[in-house]
Parts: C-alpha cells; structure tokens; sequence
C-alpha cells in the first residue's frame, strides 16, 4: 500500500471509530498540516501550528525530567480537549475531541495510529 492510502486509512479509520470527535490531522514537528479531517470551521494551518508547538514543549518537559520519548500531551478545556501524539521524530498527531469524549477510548485508537503513521515518517 502506498504512503498517501496509509495515511489517508489511518485518518478515516479514527474518525470512524471516534464518530464523537470534532477531527484529526497530521502535522509535521514544524508545525505544517499534511493531512486532516477536521469538522468545519476548524483552521488546518491553526491546529498543526498548536500540535508541534504542544509536542515540542511535551518534549523539552520530558527531556527535562530525563522521562524518555514523549507519547503525547492532553489538554482539555472546558467544552474540548486536544490531544497531541509523537508520530515519530518528524510528524505529530493530533486529535480534537469535545467535552465529554471517551478519554480512555481516544487514547486507545490515537495511540494506535500515531504508531502505524510513525513508520511512514521514520
């Protein structure tokens, strides 16, 4: 299977098991979207921007800690949460979930894909 099918699997394959989320999108660690489902409205370049941004500052706190790698970074506010993932050291991952989403359930199938998107930016 080609990279651009992979991606584009993984990507519908998250917005189909997590119906609930307001969207997905890849990025690479400067910040660029590559790829994404967002819910309208949501600005691709704004949210890729957010996600390296988050990914770096996760990765300095955990290079601080000496903690290793960095698996991701959650925030939540009060009507919705970001949650970042490393997709390897060139690509991260985000997901946009709303107030209430399956916490436990996103990481599950985030953590999933973030693995599976990694090898593509290895």
């Amino acid at each position: 299977m080609a990279k651009g099918d992979t991606l584009k699997n993984v990507l519908e394959s998250l917005r189909t098991n997590l119906p609930e989320l307001n969207g997905v999108l890849l990025a690479s660690s400067e910040g660029l979207p590559i790829a994404h489902s967002l819910s309208a409205g949501a600005d691709p370049n704004r949210v890729a921007a957010w996600a390296a941004a988050a990914c770096t500052l996760g990765r300095k706190v955990s290079d601080t800690m000496s903690g290793g790698n960095l698996g991701e970074v959650s925030i939540q506010a009060d009507d919705a949460g970001l949650f970042v993932y490393s997709a390897g050291p060139k690509a991260v991952l985000a997901v946009l979930s709303p107030n209430g989403g399956n916490a436990g359930l996103i990481h599950l199938e985030s953590r999933n894909a973030a693995r599976e998107l990694s090898t593509l930016f290895a």
